[in-house]
C-alpha cells in the first residue's frame, strides 16, 4: 500500500490565497502536484533556450565577421552584447530573488532599455536556468509574501478572538 502525501488544509474563508508562479501554478507552496518533474522542466527548457539564444547570437557575430569590417568591430560587438548579457542576468536575478517592485534605477521598467534586454536575452536565461536549479523561479519572492499575509491573517484573527464581543444579546447601547 503506497501512502499518500498529506492533502493540505483547506484554507478558510477570507485566508491569503498564494499567488500563482508561471509553470507551477500553486504547486510550490507545498511543492506537490508535480513540482519536481515540473521545476526539472523548466530548467532543461530555459537551459536549452538559453543555447538557442547563443546560438542566434554567434550567427550575428559571425555575419559581422564574414563582412570583413575588422577585428575591432567584431571585438565592440562582442563586448557590447557581453554588457547587455551581464545587465540582463543583473537584473533578471534581482527579480527573481527580490521581487520586481525592487527595482530602481536602470533595472526599472523603461522602454529605452528594450533593446539592451533583447540583446541581452541569452543571459537572462542564464540567470533564469541557474535559479530554477534552487527553486521555483520567483518562489522565495512569492513564499515571503505569502508567509507575510499568513501572518497578518492570523494575528487579525487572533485579535478578534480577544476583543469583546459588543453586539451579543442583551447588551445593546442605549441612546441618550
Amino acid at each position: 500500500m503506497s501512502e499518500q502525501p498529506p492533502t493540505p488544509a483547506p484554507t478558510p474563508a477570507g485566508a491569503p490565497e498564494p499567488e500563482p508562479i508561471r509553470f507551477f501554478g500553486t504547486s510550490w507552496l507545498n511543492r506537490d502536484n508535480g513540482y519536481w518533474p515540473r521545476r526539472v522542466g523548466v530548467s532543461v527548457g530555459a537551459l536549452a533556450a538559453t543555447a538557442a539564444a547563443v546560438l542566434v547570437l554567434r550567427f550575428g557575430i559571425e555575419g559581422i565577421a564574414l563582412s570583413e569590417d575588422g577585428t575591432f568591430l567584431n571585438g565592440l560587438l562582442t563586448a557590447a552584447i557581453a554588457v547587455c548579457s551581464m545587465m540582463a542576468v543583473r537584473r533578471t536575478w534581482k527579480v527573481l530573488t527580490e521581487g520586481r517592485d525592487q527595482l530602481t534605477g536602470w533595472m526599472a521598467e523603461d522602454k529605452s532599455l528594450g533593446a539592451v534586454w533583447l540583446i541581452g536575452g541569452a543571459g537572462s536565461l542564464a540567470a533564469y536556468f541557474v535559479r530554477s536549479l534552487v527553486e521555483a523561479p520567483g518562489e522565495a519572492v512569492r513564499r515571503a509574501a505569502h508567509e507575510r499575509a499568513v501572518a497578518q491573517y492570523e494575528k487579525r484573527q487572533a485579535g478578534r478572538g480577544r476583543r469583546p464581543d459588543t453586539k451579543a444579546p442583551g447588551r445593546a447601547r442605549r441612546k441618550r
